[in-house]
């Protein structure tokens, strides 16, 4: 299987052992490594507060599908972490705010811990 590495100046570079995104096979199956609210030229949490997190992680999610050659209309699957389920409507305004109709599958998982302090995470599926 051959497999194409993803990365873009516009979004925060890993932190650990993992790629921005992976697209395989010849382009068409993309799966997007988690992103955080971190600022992508810092490599710092862009603030405490949970809804600009939210945001961000969004935005740095967008900037990896957009180098990949997709738009946002290319999910069909997010996976969302979240250290405190009872922010999760704040999750669901901004997910029907940014991500158009048809939405693509989604799980949503609680955690006790993400990296960096961050209190949400996203990953993401697309097909191209």
């Amino acid at each position: 299987m051959s497999k194409r590495i993803i990365h873009t100046q516009a979004a925060p570079a890993a932190v650990g052992p993992y790629s921005q995104a992976v697209a395989a096979p010849a382009g068409q199956l993309v799966f997007l490594s988690g992103q955080i609210g971190l600022v992508p030229e810092t490599g710092v949490i862009v603030s405490e507060d949970f809804e600009t997190q939210v945001r961000q992680a969004f935005a740095n999610m967008q900037a990896v599908i957009e180098a990949a050659g997709g738009r946002l209309e290319n999910i069909v699957k997010l996976t969302l972490f979240l250290t405190d389920l009872k922010q999760f409507h704040i999750v669901n305004s901004i997910m029907a705010e940014l991500i158009p109709e048809p939405f693509p599958a989604r799980s949503t998982v609680g955690v006790s811990s993400l990296p960096k302090d961050a209190q949400f995470e996203i990953e993401a599926t697309i097909v191209i």
